[in-house]
C-alpha cells in the first residue's frame, strides 16, 4: 500500500536521513520526496509517497514520523503511483502539439495535472457564455449538469463554497480542497480538487496559476 505524507521537518542537513531512517524501522519505504515550500523559519513542507507492507498499519507511520525532533505530520491520504513534477515537461510538449485544438489540449493537460499537483482530479470549464465543461481526468467529478453562474476569476485562488456559492456539490464531497486558476485570457478557467485535504498551499496556487499562465500563452488565439 501506498500513501501520500505532508510533512513538515527542520529545512537543515540530516532531517530527511533522520525521518527516513525512523519510518524504515517500520518497514516504510520512501518512494519519492517533493519539496512543496519552504517557510522563513527553516522548516520546509515535503511531501513524500510512502510504500508499507500489508500488515503495517497507517498509525504507525504517523507515530513513527512523529518521534523525530521537529517532525509534524500535516496529512496522509492513499496514494498511487508517484508525484511526477517533471512530467509538466512532456505535458507543456503535448499541449503544444494540439495547440490549435483547444479541447484536445486541455485532454492532454487534465491527464497530467492531477500527478503533478498531487491533486485527486483535474478539469477545464469554458467561462464564455452558458458554462461548460471542456475537459476532465479521469477521477473528475461527473458533469451532474449543473451550470454555475457568476464566477470571478481574475487570477489563481482557492475556492470555498461559503464565497463560491457557484460550486458544484459533487467538487466538494469528501471535503476536498479546491483551486482554480484563469488560463491565459482564453475564457477557460483550470480546477484541481484534492478530496481529503490537506488544503493547497499558497505556493500550490501560484504554480497552479503560473501553469495557467503558461498554457494560455500556447494556445492559438
Amino acid at each position: 500500500m501506498s500513501f501520500l505524507i505532508r510533512v513538515l521537518l527542520s529545512d537543515t542537513p540530516g532531517s530527511l536521513a533522520l525521518l527516513a531512517e525512523a519510518l524504515g524501522i517500520v518497514e516504510a519505504n520512501i518512494q519519492s520526496v517533493d519539496v512543496v515550500e519552504r517557510f522563513p523559519n527553516g522548516t520546509v513542507m515535503d511531501d513524500l509517497v510512502i510504500s508499507i507492507p500489508r500488515d503495517v498499519m497507517a498509525d504507525t507511520i504517523i507515530t513513527a514520523a512523529e518521534e523525530v525532533d521537529g517532525v509534524e505530520i500535516d496529512s496522509i491520504r492513499p496514494f498511487s503511483g508517484t508525484v511526477d513534477r517533471r512530467g509538466q515537461i512532456q505535458m507543456l510538449a503535448a499541449v503544444a502539439h494540439q495547440r490549435r485544438d483547444i479541447t484536445a489540449a486541455m485532454e492532454e493537460m487534465v491527464d497530467v495535472i492531477p500527478r503533478t499537483m498531487t491533486s485527486g482530479w483535474a478539469l477545464v470549464i469554458d467561462l464564455k457564455g452558458p458554462i461548460t465543461r471542456i475537459a476532465g481526468s479521469l477521477a473528475a467529478p461527473e458533469d451532474d449538469g449543473t451550470v454555475p453562474e457568476n464566477i470571478v476569476l481574475k487570477e489563481a485562488r482557492m475556492l470555498n463554497p461559503e464565497n463560491d456559492p457557484w460550486i458544484p456539490e459533487s467538487w466538494t464531497l469528501l471535503d476536498s480542497s479546491l483551486a482554480i486558476a484563469p488560463i491565459g485570457k482564453h475564457g477557460l478557467a483550470l480546477i484541481i480538487g484534492r478530496p481529503g485535504g490537506p488544503d493547497f498551499l499558497a505556493s500550490e496556487v501560484e504554480h497552479l496559476g503560473q501553469v495557467g499562465d503558461i498554457i494560455g500563452a500556447m494556445l492559438q488565439k
